[in-house]
């Protein structure tokens, strides 16, 4: 037989690579200059106050990691994501450094931690005197203890934490102490499973309805769940400053240890088996129990069973106790929530759910402090007398606020009544308060009458916060301070209880954000930090905020960003539209402004905005709102409105002389992605897509999607006409598909991507298929992220870019 000689075997193999259909495994590449240079930047530190408000806690983050770390072995079981080498969560976010700066700008200094420690979960002692933090090494996890006062910080116990469910450390509050989850001293080693199937993997039902959400990274097989079991399970201990520790209790799968305000109790919350293949850990049947000190079990709240038969009714509930926490303001009290119409939101009921009670030593009746015709949504606890409970019903989209005497209940009093979909009348956030126990309350007044809050301020000429003060007994509220343009500035915690001295972060569209001290009796500010620009290559970009009106009359809104250095002379630019779809009940609420044009923007991570620097104007978040007035569902004419929304914005920026038709794509992330193949399949709008970590197939989400409720049998033509699935043989204009291939996103499964590819390819669309190895639903590491930019702008500048301008052909 005749030689072949490798050269004459690589062309053949390249013909056949660019002649058609195609897989491989390529390199990663570097986005185009400057891109890279600003992923390499060092990140603006987190911020946080300390419980006294005299300390900013400076979090120097850590740049995007490697992909051999994010590629890092995992185990991927109940929902979660485990970091087989340290027992704790894989892929967690972690800081390279801690500051101290002072709040009066005398001292400043740094935690003392060795070069290259990886921290993680830093936390305030109740009186601010101590930082605790977690060490992320190589083959575990230890608890820091730093000292305010010195910067000192040391090692406190050798022994290893367990962080696979729940925190691995909490301060008790009466004493500066620590209860944490460690690995159970008799572990062992990691068990193995069969070498071969002992049988085939049976589920099976019995009549019973279960319908269930489309979750990623469920246990799959009986060794699933003895993984699961054998890193869930930790030993809880009390942890002295001085290195000693007290084992306490019997091991146990604890995913909460929260200790009372008081120290004397901890409530602990305990995952057992049974377990299920079709939910995520949060849903396996589960201990709530009170126990003392020592670890002895004081009262039994629940044994809550498998929750697997949940309807996927936005407001349907497991029956028994949820949301159970201790009281903010009572030494040791337990609180929480149950049903009172067994759960099922689509059943009349009379009360919805009951707000309980029970403080130590747990021996009586559950006092009963609210009952609600809506789901109970939280609490915030001001002082023995008064309390604030939040309620919501999802299908009117109602939130209430009440205010009721937890020491007396009788008749709740309405404070806040209103749409929550409707930003321009938000009366904003409760501030909250440190107490010495270290739990947080409302702040109120010295006298004790009234409270302040924060909000974005949102209104028709954008975001503007505010700081207002309001009186309980009136409920009228004051307005104290509000961002005014050319800054866009947030009120961070307010230092004292007169409400006269706050921390707000400020930034202007050329000046990055940092932290003040506002003065507002005497109208000074003192700045705090000096962050610098961390992408200067943006410098002279200016967002614009524009408004435009679909043709049923619903206002929309988008911000402009023009590349650096554009004039109007050089005539259309190259456009890329990125945006995500929003459901809505009234038309008024979706018509409302979103976003501030007072914002310093600069791009991280895999953002579409880092495409300014190739010369693309950026259209972004135009707002897609789909709207269901009254008894209507939104979804009914979803394409419909996604078209006439994206072809208002397509004809505003043609209008300003931006862009021309034939040189505009569209893109998004999520469900943006489903958004961006919907609008190549339904419409002639654009030339091109890029649609990232989408879900393209409904059928594949049967029990819902997004703000969809219905399951598919109940609207089976809705969830076939909104899925481009069905009508990939529609799309002409070339689109770019990516995904990571570890998505841990409810929905949506690399295969969504798969099978699209694959419904294109078949109907002979020009189509790229880009999977991320080791990727979840959002891309991480450097090498990922700096090839995702370099798809994305090699695609336009194929695409959109290199096509002529129609305002320059003859």
């Amino acid at each position: 037989m005749p030689r072949f000689s490798w050269p004459c075997l690589t062309t053949a193999a390249l013909a056949v690579f660019v002649a058609g259909p195609s897989a491989a495994q390529e390199p990663y590449r570097q986005p185009p200059p400057p891109i890279a240079q600003i992923l390499d930047a060092e990140p603006t530190p987190a911020v946080a106050v300390s419980p006294s408000n005299d300390w900013l806690l400076l979090l120097q983050r850590e740049g995007l990691p490697p992909i051999s770390e994010v590629a890092a072995p995992e185990l991927r079981l109940a929902g979660m994501r485990i970091n087989p080498r340290t027992s704790g969560e894989s892929r967690e976010f972690t800081f390279k450094e801690l500051r101290l700066k002072a709040i009066d700008g005398t001292t400043e200094r740094r935690i003392e931690t060795p070069a290259g420690m990886r921290i993680a979960n830093p936390s305030w002692s109740a009186d601010g005197s101590y930082i605790a933090f977690v060490e992320s090494g190589e083959d575990g996890l230890w608890l820091w203890v730093a000292d305010v006062a010195t910067g000192a910080a040391r090692r406190v116990t050798d022994k290893k934490l367990n962080g696979v469910i729940g925190n691995a450390c909490d301060w008790i509050s009466s004493t500066p102490r620590l209860v944490c989850a460690f690995i159970p001293a008799d572990r062992g080693a990691e068990p193995s499973g069969p070498a071969a199937p002992v049988g085939p993997i049976v589920q099976e039902s019995e009549g019973r309805s279960a319908p269930n959400r489309t979750y990623q990274d469920l246990l799959q097989t009986p060794t699933d769940a003895v993984l699961f079991e054998h890193y869930a399970t930790s030993q809880v201990g009390i942890v002295s400053l001085d290195g000693t520790v007290t084992m306490i209790g019997e091991p146990g799968m604890h995913a909460d240890v929260d200790p009372s305000p008081n120290g004397d109790y901890l409530f602990v919350a305990t995952v057992h088996q049974p377990f299920s293949y079709v939910v995520t850990a949060r849903d396996f049947p589960t201990r709530l129990a009170v126990w003392d000190m020592t670890g002895r079990t004081v009262k039994e709240i629940a044994d809550l069973p498998l929750r697997d038969d949940v309807s996927t009714a936005f407001d349907a509930v497991a029956p028994g106790p949820r949301s159970v926490n201790w009281r903010a303001d009572a030494p040791a009290t337990l609180a929480w929530v149950e049903a009172l119409d067994g759960g099922e939101a689509s059943k009349p009921a009379e009360k919805r759910d009951r707000l309980l009670a029970l403080a130590a030593p747990f021996t009586e009746t559950p006092a009963t402090l609210l009952e609600s015709d809506t789901r109970i949504r939280g609490v915030q606890w001001v002082r023995q007398d008064l309390a604030l409970v939040s309620d919501r019903w999802w299908r009117t989209r109602q939130t209430r606020t009440w205010m009721i005497d937890p020491s007396s209940p009788g008749t709740p009093q309405l404070l806040f009544d209103r749409s929550y979909e409707d930003r321009y009348n938000d009366p904003g956030s409760f501030e909250m308060t440190s107490t010495k126990n270290g739990t947080q309350v409302v702040l109120t007044t010295p006298d004790g009458k009234s409270a302040y809050l924060t909000g974005q301020g949102a209104s028709p000429q954008g975001d503007m916060p505010f700081l207002d003060r309001i009186d309980f007994a009136t409920k009228k509220t004051t307005r104290l301070w509000r961002s005014a343009p050319p800054k866009y500035e947030t009120a961070v915690a307010l230092l004292d209880p007169q409400g006269q001295r706050v921390i707000t972060r400020q930034e202007s569209v050329t000046e990055p954000p940092n932290y003040y001290v506002r003065d507002l009796r005497r109208n000074r500010v003192a700045r705090l930090t000096n962050f610098a620009d961390p992408a200067p290559q943006f410098a002279g970009i200016e967002p614009r905020l524009i408004t435009y009106t679909r043709d049923d009359g619903v206002q929309l809104s988008a911000t402009l960003y023009l590349p650096p250095g554009y004039d109007s002379t050089q005539g259309p630019l190259p456009f890329l539209f990125w945006a995500y779809p929003r459901e809505f009940k009234t038309a008024a609420a979706a018509a409302q402004v979103q976003g501030s044009p007072h914002r310093f923007v600069r791009p991280n991570g895999s953002s579409h905005l880092f495409l300014l620097t190739q010369g693309y104007g950026i259209l972004d978040g135009p707002t897609m709102p789909i709207v269901g007035e009254g008894d209507k569902e939104p979804n009914d004419t979803y394409v419909e409105q996604l078209v006439a929304s994206a072809k208002a914005a397509v004809d505003t920026i043609v209008e300003m002389k931006l862009a021309d038709r034939e040189r505009i794509a569209i893109g998004g992330h999520s469900y943006g992605a489903f958004m961006a193949a919907n609008l190549l399949a339904h419409s002639d709008l654009f030339e091109a897509g890029i649609a990232r970590s989408g879900a393209y197939n409904r059928t594949l989400t049967p029990f819902g999607f997004q703000q969809e409720e219905r399951p598919y049998w109940e609207a089976p033509e809705i969830y076939f006409r909104m899925s481009p699935f069905n009508f990939a043989h529609t799309i002409k204009e070339p689109i770019l598909l990516i995904h990571g291939m570890a998505d841990n996103n409810s929905g949506t499964f690399p295969v969504q991507s798969e099978r699209m590819y694959a419904a294109l390819m078949g109907n002979g669309a020009t189509v790229r298929y880009v999977q991320l190895p080791a990727e979840s639903h959002g891309y991480r590491a450097r090498e990922s992220v700096g090839h995702t930019l370099w798809e994305m702008a090699t695609w336009l500048d194929l695409h959109v870019k290199g096509k002529q301008s129609a305002a320059v052909v003859p």
